[in-house]
């Protein structure tokens, strides 16, 4: 499997007995969809493991206590510390309306109220306080941000992301 057909599901960041058990913190705003998981792939080095899973349930808020078949002492789980677990991308629950996955929308049209064709997306940058669109027209880059306010309509069947742009940061790109 490799990492482009899967997405990042959480880290595992503590022990939690020792008997192998870990604590993975997901990133996601569902945890408990992730209870009656069977396996995940764990990024160990530059490979996708599988790894199959005795038992999970929840811990805390976002917190998801795995036992591994694998995993049965500290010593092992020592070793996984730190790593990422993935999921497929196929096993992603769809989502519908304005709501959309970042990988989904990359190649959509941004599509602004005011001046139509703003650019195709490239990529999303979640790396900063704001998330952004990342976009493409011609030989210009925009950067647009991706909140509730400024995304009005994510039309999947044409491709298409439709936005509001504040006043004068189209401007500030293209002209």
């Amino acid at each position: 499997m490799r990492k482009e057909d899967c997405f990042y599901l959480g880290k595992i960041v503590s022990k939690y007995s020792f008997k192998g058990e870990v604590l993975v913190k997901l990133d996601t705003d569902e945890p408990e969809i992730y209870e009656k998981m069977e396996s995940v792939f764990v990024s160990l080095g530059n490979n996708l493991i599988p790894f199959f899973i005795d038992r999970c349930r929840l811990h805390k808020s976002a917190l998801l206590r795995v036992d591994f078949e694998e995993v049965k002492d500290e010593a092992t789980a020592d070793r996984i510390m730190g790593a990422a677990l993935y999921l497929p991308l196929t096993m992603l629950p769809p989502l519908s309306g304005n709501k959309f996955y970042y990988h989904e929308v990359v190649g959509f049209t941004l599509f602004d109220s005011v001046h139509g064709d703003i650019g195709v997306i490239e990529s999303i940058n979640d790396s900063a306080s704001q998330v952004l669109f990342e976009a493409k027209k011609g030989d210009k880059e925009l950067l647009i941000p991706v909140t509730d306010a400024i995304v009005t309509k994510v039309d999947r069947a044409a491709k298409i992301v439709h936005v509001t742009a504040p006043d004068g940061l189209v401007e500030l790109y293209l002209d």
